[in-house]
């Protein structure tokens, strides 16, 4: 049915659109698409609702090269005086860690519907505290969970829903590639990332993402048994000058899912890929396999599945890679990012269903900060179920014992 209906306008303040995941991922891929086709289109099928962007940051002269660059109209660099404007009603956050909880605590304040990248805070109380404050204020809120909408791991829960596995027994993940030290070779990644002090590491930055993709396709973690290592001890940054990487760039770690499903996942940016993708997901099942990754996805079933015999002593000449299906898309997937942009503002239009929010991001935050404790303490740590309760955090463990993982967290970082 052609659209009828003229589009009505919803106003978005982007704070750290001219950082690099806010660039490239949330301004170009996102939201000036979105402009482009026209809007997002609601579920009458007619309305549309068009996005006006208000881009904020630190530095003028950047905000005014990209404002013209794109035909944005509005920049600023006073984040207050944009919260105080009714023209936008959601805040969008893609701020360093460190600045996150403390911008958003302002946009739930001034009464404003908030979009955030991940890690949403730099502790799980703090973390914690945000949803517990956009659930007293009511503010309608989400989380940026983008690995779910990667065409690889769509294929796989299309094969999850269709009961291609059977019982579902393990997950092997391999993420990660070689990060330059920044001396002979410009690096890849910022310089704070292996910093600690700035909210730097591969943990922190992982596990959230780990911590959504296990939960919302295999079940939820558990338990985590993690090892953090800072396999480079100094990088060179973006100025030349060298300096200690106090933060881990490579952790492996064994997370123990409800219902019994073991995932083993090692991330690295120490590591030189020999790999389809950059990140590969093999699923084991008791009717068959999958190997994922960001766009493929190779299925085995049971009965295509060969018979190895282990001989030490003779080379194999079997074309194990030759025995894998490769599975059909069936429809066109676009950016993800850009695809749960759009879910949430329907979210915040008409109220459609939004499963990704401040508490799923705490979530993210608590198994990271528990992958660090368990790899500081060397053992196994149980992971309590989160949830809101009376207006307040709690958890089936009294919020984990809050304090106790803040001493952690707080011995840790003294430790680094």
């Amino acid at each position: 049915m052609a659209d009828t209906v003229a589009p009505q306008t919803i106003g978005i303040i982007m704070n750290g659109a001219s950082g690099r995941m806010g660039y490239r991922q949330h301004l170009v891929r996102s939201i000036l698409a979105i402009r482009e086709q026209g809007g997002v289109l609601l579920a009458d099928g007619e309305t549309r609702v068009q996005v006006e962007m208000i881009l904020v940051g630190r530095s003028e002269k950047k905000l005014a090269d990209l404002a013209a660059k794109h035909g944005i109209e509005h920049y600023t660099t006073n984040l207050d005086e944009a919260l105080a404007d009714d023209r936008w009603q959601i805040y969008a956050d893609f701020l360093v860690t460190k600045a996150r909880a403390a911008a958003i605590k302002k946009a739930i304040a001034a009464g404003k519907a908030i979009y955030t990248e991940k890690p949403t805070a730099e502790s799980f109380e703090e973390a914690l505290e945000l949803a517990r404050l956009a659930d007293e204020a009511g503010i309608k809120n989400g989380v940026v969970h983008d690995k779910l909408y990667l065409p690889g791991l769509q294929k796989l829960k299309r094969l999850i829903d269709s009961g291609f596995f059977g019982r579902i027994l393990s997950v092997r993940g391999e993420f990660g590639y070689w990060v330059f030290e920044g001396d002979w070779q410009p690096a890849q990644r910022p310089s704070w990332n292996y910093r600690a002090e700035d909210g730097g590491g591969i943990i922190v930055d992982m596990f959230p993402h780990w911590n959504y993709v296990l939960e919302n396709l295999f079940g939820r973690v558990e338990s985590v048994y993690a090892k953090a290592v800072t396999e480079i001890p100094e990088r060179v940054d973006e100025r030349g000058d060298r300096y200690p990487a106090t933060a881990d760039d490579a952790a492996y770690a064994i997370f123990e899912l409800e219902g019994g499903v073991v995932a083993q996942l090692n991330s690295s940016w120490t590591t030189r890929v020999n790999r389809d993708e950059l990140v590969e997901f093999q699923v084991d099942g008791t009717h068959g396999s999958a190997v994922v990754g960001l766009f493929g996805c190779k299925i085995q079933p049971r009965n295509a599945t060969p018979k190895p015999v282990w001989n030490p002593d003779l080379a194999d000449e079997h074309d194990y890679a030759g025995d894998w299906i490769e599975s059909p898309g069936n429809r066109e997937f676009e950016n993800g990012f850009k695809t749960q942009w759009e879910e949430f503002i329907r979210h915040v239009v008409e109220d459609a269903p939004n499963e990704f929010d401040f508490l799923a991001g705490a979530r993210g935050v608590l198994l990271a900060e528990q992958g660090l404790v368990s790899s500081r303490e060397g053992r196994r740590v149980e992971i309590p179920v989160v949830a809101l309760e009376a207006g307040a955090a709690a958890s089936d463990a009294a919020a984990s014992d809050t304090a106790a993982i803040a001493a952690a967290e707080a011995e840790f970082a003294g430790a680094r």
